[in-house]
Formats: C-alpha cells, structure tokens, sequence
C-alpha cells in the first residue's frame, strides 16, 4: 500500500509551492533595486530631451515655399 498522507496538509503545501514559483517570477521580473529604476528613468529623460532638441520647428523640408506661404 501507498503511504498515508493528509489531503489538507499536501494541498498546503502545493499551494505554497505554487506561491514561491510566482514569486520568484515577480522578483525576475519586477525586482530592481532603487538605483536601477532611477538610473533607466535618468536615461529615458536624457534621451527624450535629446529628441526634443532635435525636432523640427513643423515646417516640411521637402517644400521650401512652405515658409512663404505662412
């Protein structure tokens, strides 16, 4: 015969299991540090102002009379 187990006790357990697994995911996947997350928001406002002075003042470079006609 099998080995005699308790149902609730075995279910528990897979439960916690399962509770570790997703947490180990979270932490893979949202775990950074503070310095991280500071440092990659540093990066994307260098490279948005970056961008934003290199943006175009709306005029079309493929029409040179477009400044006339304003």
């Amino acid at each position: 015969m099998g080995e005699i187990i308790n149902l609730r006790q075995f279910r528990k357990a897979q439960e916690r299991k399962q509770a570790e697994r997703k947490a180990e995911a979270n932490r893979l996947a949202f775990g950074r540090t503070k310095a991280e997350r500071e440092m990659t928001e540093a990066a994307q406002t260098k490279e948005r102002q970056r961008l934003d002075a290199h943006q175009l003042d709306g005029r079309d470079p493929a029409k040179p009379d477009a400044a006339k006609d304003e």
